[in-house]
């Protein structure tokens, strides 16, 4: 019967130790690559849309319902058919899609920019002449959306992620009272990197929030909408929808993309807003763009044909990766439970989970991990700045490697959790 690290003596902990880190010692001598770090598509997965790629065959699969040739200029937001095959699958009118290129990230950092330089709709100031601007950061949360705001200048204020979305007193306590701060950056259904999902009740304090600042957005980044590990539907309550009730629509940008449904370096990136926004997006798009890869929209189109074609895609990439998640858990339950050392999130679709160790060890456990070959996002990733104030989340990315890499990658991963939490312990012991 295992029990808590903190029940052992020293000496007992020494030998546990040991006993570990020679298991680590024979790994170490297998001179392994193992990456638990980016959540990427594996071949596999890759595979399910590789039809897509011959699905265009000839000049006349190029052409538009519209009459449009696709293979010339034109049309700046969106084929109209694309438009509606993702107005189907968010549930968001056609009219307020664009489709962009192929990149979420890209769509959102761009949007960040224009704010920056030219403000937002209704005539505000661009934010670069506002002085300090401030964004709302759910910690843990996704390493890009933070990359973003530190490239920009933007000071980062996180806020506690749970189990039901962000700690919304918190929110609230920021986003209504300091006009400085402009955004808070929102993965709300199988976060990054825990795979919580916003509560009911959590979208609806967004949708009624009025801010202190008139400029002020969420970033509604919806990119795992869709992603699902089982056939129960995890439902995400529509933000356009309860925002409309309060008026309040102007305040959200809404992303997603393709990147984990078809191909993440040429899938298709989509941005929802409310007419007023794009009224005031449009125009700055057409200096940047006469038009996006219209191929590719038509590509997916003709691919997917509607929204249910997608769905059933979905449950191909879950069939691949509900396996890998599970096999996570089991090894995390097996090597870890019981010893009060660690705990981990299970999320029921996404990309992703999280790995809690011990306070104070995350950066120990990262080390020993990279010194045997198994490479994990750096500790402290996941915060602002990357100052994990516990020093304790670890991001876990099972979607890459084959399983049997996999699974020897998290044993190793649980074996340096054991090493790490009996070296605190045992230097608490001797403090």
């Amino acid at each position: 019967m295992l029990k808590a690290y903190k029940e052992y003596s020293a000496e007992e902990l020494k030998q546990i130790m040991a006993k570990e880190q020679a298991k680590l010692d024979r790994w170490s001598d297998m001179n392994l690559t193992l990456d638990l770090t980016r959540g990427k598509p594996n071949q596999a997965q890759l595979d399910l849309s590789s039809e897509m790629l011959g699905i265009i065959g000839d000049r006349g699969d190029c052409f538009s319902e519209s009459g449009l040739d696709c293979r010339n200029y034109g049309i700046l937001d969106g084929l109209p058919e694309t438009k509606r095959l993702f107005s189907e699958l968010y549930n968001i009118p056609a009219e307020n899609i664009l489709i962009l290129g192929n990149s979420s990230l890209t769509a959102m950092y761009d949007t960040i920019l224009r704010c920056m330089l030219f403000g937002v709709a209704g005539g505000h100031e661009p934010w670069c002449r506002q002085g300090r601007v401030k964004f709302i950061c759910p910690s843990p949360g996704y390493d890009r959306h933070f990359t973003i705001c530190r490239t920009l200048g933007i000071e980062m204020v996180p806020v506690k992620m749970t189990p039901t979305g962000p700690d919304m007193d918190a929110v609230y306590n920021l986003a209504c009272s300091d006009p400085s701060v402009k955004g808070i950056w929102c993965v709300p259904k199988f976060s990054n990197p825990e795979g919580y999902t916003y509560s009911d009740e959590t979208v609806e304090l967004f949708a009624a929030m009025k801010p202190a600042a008139p400029d002020f957005r969420v970033f509604w980044d919806n990119a795992y909408a869709v992603h699902e590990l089982y056939d129960e539907e995890v439902k995400l309550v529509d933000i356009f929808e309860r925002a409309l009730e309060y008026g309040t629509q102007d305040n959200f940008f809404y992303f997603a993309s393709t990147s984990k449904i078809t191909f993440p370096g040429s899938g298709l990136a989509v941005m929802a807003a409310s007419e007023k926004n794009l009224e005031q997006i449009r125009p700055i798009l057409a200096t940047q763009t006469i038009g996006f890869d219209k191929i590719n929209q038509m590509r997916h189109v003709k691919f997917f044909k509607n929204a249910d074609g997608i769905r059933e895609h979905m449950k191909k990439h879950a069939d691949i990766l509900r396996p890998k998640f599970e096999m996570v858990e089991h090894i995390f339950d097996k090597e870890l439970t019981g010893l009060d050392v660690a705990s981990w999130t299970s999320p029921k679709g996404g990309y992703f989970l999280t790995l809690f160790v011990m306070e104070g060890c995350a950066r120990r456990v990262y080390q020993l991990c990279r010194s045997v070959g198994v490479t994990l996002t750096p500790a402290g990733s996941v915060y602002p700045y990357s100052r994990d104030p516990a020093d304790s989340a670890l991001r876990i990315a099972p979607t890459f490697p084959e399983p049997e890499e996999l699974k020897l990658a998290v044993e190793i991963l649980a074996c340096c959790t054991k090493i790490a939490a009996a070296e605190k312990l045992l230097k608490n012991m001797n403090a």
